[in-house]
């Protein structure tokens, strides 16, 4: 009997001891600083966020110039002898008589001019940024970067622009049309653009003779 109790008194105390060990701590990992509560959502805000841009740009360019100038001028002069008096003898000894004349002058000019340029472009793809700076007002910069390679084909993106926190939708995306000072350049090498851009030679003649 005095054996049973020690050995209660043993294994009970053996469960405390490990029980002491054990803390709540152990069943959830420990917030770091750099983990979020459950509640927040995943909206790019910090500096290091990363944010998608949907890029969806079109651009259509129809200028039309029409211009019509038209001038007309016409001048006549006309020497009489009754105008210059003869008989004053002031001039009689150098010029006795002047027989009448009559000069005519008439001049035209005009210009007929037609301009017509029309230029449609479009660009879709989608592009994950990085936010470099934030404002004091809470507004995003980003910038990035993206380059590809396919068959040869090498394509060089360089996005970057300001973007408000509240143009950011749930899905951590924002539209190109929303991005403030958004600036998008393209680069482009490889086959494509050898066979869609003109040769030396056509390049020398278009420098040439522009018409």
């Amino acid at each position: 009997m005095r054996n049973t109790r020690q050995i209660k008194v043993m294994v009970f105390l053996g469960v405390f001891l490990v029980g002491g060990v054990c803390y709540g701590g152990s069943l959830w990992a420990k917030k770091s600083s750099t983990s979020t509560s459950v509640y927040s959502d995943d909206k790019a805000n910090r500096i290091g966020d990363i944010l998608t841009v949907i890029i969806s740009e079109d651009s259509k360019i129809d200028n039309k110039i029409q211009r019509d100038l038209e001038k007309n001028s016409s001048h006549a002069i006309t020497f009489d002898d009754d105008v210059i008096d003869i008989d004053a003898g002031v001039i009689d000894p150098l010029l006795p008589s002047i027989p009448q004349l009559t000069l005519n002058a008439t001049s035209s000019k005009s210009m007929d001019g037609k301009s017509d340029y029309k230029d449609e472009r479009s660009f879709e793809d989608r592009m994950t940024v990085v936010v470099e700076d934030v404002h004091p007002n809470g507004n995003l910069v980003i910038i990035g970067t993206r380059e590809r390679n396919i068959a040869g084909d090498k394509q060089l993106i360089h996005l970057s622009g300001i973007v408000r926190p509240r143009d950011i939708q749930f899905d951590n995306t924002v539209r190109s049309d929303q991005i403030a000072q958004f600036r998008l350049y393209t680069v482009d090498k490889g086959m494509t653009k050898d066979y869609t851009t003109p040769g030396w030679l056509a390049r020398i003649f278009d420098f040439i003779w522009p018409l």
